[in-house]
């Protein structure tokens, strides 16, 4: 199988080279650095995205398009939404709801959030690969995802997320890859750990991303030596 990885900053990327070590291959290609890995029977290709939706969506295109990925995994750091959503907890993305998506004006039949075409505003992750992953890793639990382009600091919007779409966590990535990846018909998979927690803000962030990527690159390790 060959795997496409999208990762978003720094950090997280920096978490992966230590868990997996040094990379087989390397290339540059439409402004991306390109990592490869051989992993048991899987070639796994590694790029950094950069925050945000249209960066996110972006990479995954390209992953698809330029290296014929079977399987988009993205793994990274996220923001709690719930005293449950402790530091370093790891969880697999059940859905996601793209809460700063708005079309109603000209589509009085969706809701904020729904793109044009879904049945909801909840967009859905692999159900197959989100199975895998709950039965790989007993300790991940599976959850909604508030995603858009903010970082989300003050505890009133996190409880805000967390009361009007039911999410567990947020994040600036997931619906960007998910929505492409359903376009593509590749299937996805997303591990995310919390560096934040619901009373957590940007210090905090900073303070504990690299020690919640690597927390969360052990656990996607694991799931793809099962694959």
């Amino acid at each position: 199988m060959t795997i496409g990885m999208i990762v978003a900053i720094p950090q997280e990327i920096n978490a992966l080279f230590e868990s997996f070590g040094k990379y087989a291959g390397e290339d540059v290609e439409c402004g991306y650095r390109v990592f490869m890995y051989e992993v048991g029977k899987h070639r796994i290709i590694v790029t950094g995205s950069g925050a945000g939706e249209i960066e996110a969506a972006a990479a995954t295109q390209f992953l698809i398009t330029k290296y014929y990925v079977n399987l988009v995994v993205n793994f990274g750091v996220v923001g709690g939404l719930t005293p449950d959503m402790v530091l370093h907890r790891t969880v697999v993305v059940d859905k996601a709801v793209h809460y700063q998506y708005d079309a109603t004006p000209f589509d009085s039949t969706i809701s904020i959030g729904q793109h044009v075409g879904m049945p909801d505003l909840y967009i859905p992750a692999t159900p197959n690969f989100v199975k895998i992953a709950l039965k790989v890793a007993p300790e991940l639990t599976s959850v909604i995802c508030a995603s858009a382009d903010k970082f989300v600091e003050k505890p009133e919007d996190k409880k805000m997320l967390r009361n009007t779409y039911g999410a567990d966590i947020c994040d600036m990535e997931s619906a960007g890859i998910m929505l492409t990846c359903i376009r593509n018909e590749v299937p996805m998979m997303l591990i995310k750990a919390v560096s934040d927690n619901l009373e957590g803000n940007a210090e905090q962030f900073g303070e504990m991303v690299s020690q919640a990527a690597s927390t969360c690159v052990n656990v996607v390790k694991g799931i793809l030596e099962v694959l």
